[in-house]
This record gives structure tokens, sequence and C-alpha cells, in this order.
């Protein structure tokens, strides 16, 4: 073996019911005396018990998917003009990425609080949109100092959000088995987070008020994060990040829609890979893993259902092409790629890109 591996410093808390105490805990150990809590309107009374009795000197609500550049700006100037010198974000991934976009220009430590799976609190990825083109970073200032999960703050979030949440962070495991870093070690990530997520999204859309799924989930999504934060953003999200930025497509559906498309069009090219994931699902196959898992949960179907039009498909697919990584286990043509992208738009079954390949 010879690779390059690099691990990310990050405080990692995990704990039930427990947010207020472990927050505070980690704005004291940090050494904070004027934070900035940044939190969507659904979660203001989250943040509010989860920060309370700290200082907090200002509260910014504005959250918005794919961050806008604009918002990004109101957010900094926020910061700036009541002079914090720590972020607490509370709530999904946007959430997380807002606090990102401040700490990218102003270098202020963030402590995440995650209400959703989306594993963003876990990477040093940051992600801002400007006139409907997404454009994406790797920067260490803006990784969180610290995390803390606690899984009682996951309750509210609706199964349907819950299974295509859990699903976005499957999709950062699969994608991490070819991204462009990977490794043993990342990859050994990516396969323990599937199999956490596959038991603990069959879990939660079954007893969405338990606690135990819940906290299996954030465990996957915290695995499959580090996972994708080392190895790198591979087809998958490329895809992705292209769909949600020039369509504003939603973020974790998105990514639950197109997921099964590339991997039966990867696995067949990528045999170790596919081998391992089949072991993490308890399946033949690494595509039937994922089928058996999506109709468990009643998962997203296509991305008809979430604004994506036909005539988008000829609109995006430049842009993606110029974004494939060069390593992908496969060469990727626009016809190839028109094709995913019709099946994902109508959901058909993805077994029929693996037969046309098959029969090509």
């Amino acid at each position: 073996m010879r690779f390059e591996h690099e691990s990310l410093p990050q405080r990692v808390c995990f704990g039930a019911g427990e947010a207020a105490a472990l927050v505070r805990a980690e704005v004291e150990r940090l050494g904070a005396a004027r934070l900035m809590v940044i939190a969507a309107p659904a979660e203001a009374g989250l943040a509010e018990k989860t920060t309370v009795g700290l200082p907090v000197a200002v509260r910014f609500d504005e959250v918005v998917m794919h961050v806008p550049v604009e918002v990004a700006e109101r957010a900094r100037a926020a910061a700036a003009r009541h002079e914090a010198d720590l972020i607490v974000s509370v709530g999904g991934g946007s959430t997380t990425g807002l606090a990102k976009a401040v700490a990218l220009t102003s270098g202020l430590p963030i402590v995440a609080v995650p209400t959703t799976y989306a594993g963003s609190e876990a990477t040093s990825v940051w992600g801002l949109t400007e006139r409907a083109r997404k454009t994406t970073g790797v920067d260490a200032r803006v990784l969180p100092r610290s995390v803390v999960y606690d899984a009682t703050l996951t309750l509210s979030l609706p199964v349907p959000m819950s299974v295509a949440s859990g699903l976005n962070a499957l999709a950062h495991c699969v994608d991490t088995m070819w991204a462009p870093r990977a490794d043993p070690i990342n990859s050994a990530f990516a396969v323990e987070g599937i199999r956490a997520l596959t038991s603990g999204l069959p879990t939660v859309a079954a007893e969405p008020g338990g606690l135990a799924g819940r906290e299996v989930l954030l465990y996957g999504a915290y695995l499959s994060a580090r996972a994708f934060s080392s190895a790198g953003s591979g087809l998958h999200h490329k895809i992705c990040h292209v769909l949600g930025g020039a369509c504003d497509l939603p973020h974790a559906q998105t990514h639950a829609v197109v997921l099964p498309y590339v991997l039966a069009f990867n696995a067949a090219a990528a045999p170790e890979a596919e081998r391992r994931m089949a072991v993490a699902f308890g399946t033949a196959s690494a595509v039937e893993g994922l089928r058996q898992l999506r109709s468990a949960v009643d998962a997203p179907r296509a991305l008809r259902d979430y604004g994506f039009g036909e005539a988008d498909i000829e609109a995006v697919i430049p842009a993606i092409l110029k974004a494939v990584p060069v390593g992908n286990p496969r060469p990727v043509t626009a016809g190839e790629l028109r094709q995913l992208l019709r099946a994902a738009w109508r959901g058909d079954d993805p077994q029929v890109i693996m037969a046309e390949e098959g029969g090509a």
C-alpha cells in the first residue's frame, strides 16, 4: 500500500438530551465571549434552548438553501457589526453552510449542532451560489472546531426528510469509494457508514419517535462526512452540485434520487469497491442493497418531483461534463450522462442503465 491520508482536527461530542450542556462546555473551552447563533426560524426554539445562558451577541435566521452569496454577505456583516468571536450553528446543512461562509472570510471558530444527517458539520468543504452557479471549495477555516450530536434534536425531523437526509449521507459514503483521494482509511469510514445508515434508516422510518435509530443515523452521517471530506467529490456530488446550483433543487432529495443511478453507472467498473459496499449492505450486490434500502424507507424517486424539468437535462450536461473527476472508474460521455439524467428525471429502475450498458 502507498497512500497519503490527512485527518481533520475536530472535537466530536455525542449525548442524547445533552446539547445545551455540551455546547456550553465547548464555548467555555474555546474561550468565547460574544456568540453569533445561526439558526433558521424553524429551529429558533431549539437554538434558544441550546444556547440558554450563553453570551449571545447576535442571532441570525436568514438561512437559505445552497447559501446564496448575498445572504452570506449579510451574515458576515452581522458577525462583524456585533464583534462575534464564535459561531454556534443549530440546524441542517444549509445552516452549517452559512456558518462556514462566515468563517471562510472571518476565521471565526464554529460549534456546530446538527439537526439533520447532512454531515456538513464534519467537513472542510464550503459552498456558495451566485447567479445559479454553485461554487464549492475546501478550506481548513470552515471546519467546525466542535460538533455536538444530540439525537433528541432530530426527533422533530419528519420521516420523509429524515430518509432524504440519511440517503444524502449514504451518497457521501458511496462517492468516497471512487473519489479522487480515496484511500484505505476513508474507505473504511465509508463502509462502516453504509452499514450504520442501512441499519438506522429503516429503524427511524418504522419508529420515528425512538432515539436508537436516530443515534445510529447521526453516527453514520458523521462517518460519511469524514470519509467524503477526506476523499473529495466523486461523480455523484459533481452532478448534484450542478443540479442544485443551476436548478435550485432541494439538496437532500436531489442526492437521494441521483445516487442509485450513479451507483449503477460506476459499479461494474469498480469491482472491489462494489464488493465492499455489497458486504456493508448485506446483499449480493451494492445496487441491490441500495434498491432494498430505498424500497424499505420509501425513498424519493424522481427528479421531476422536485422541480427538475426534462428540458433542463440538456442545459446542465456541459457543466457536469466539465466537472467529472479525472479518476472516475469509467469515462463519462454526454450521451451516457443524458441517459442517466433522463432515468433520474423519470424515476426509472437503475437496472435499466446497467442493462443498456450491457447491450451497447
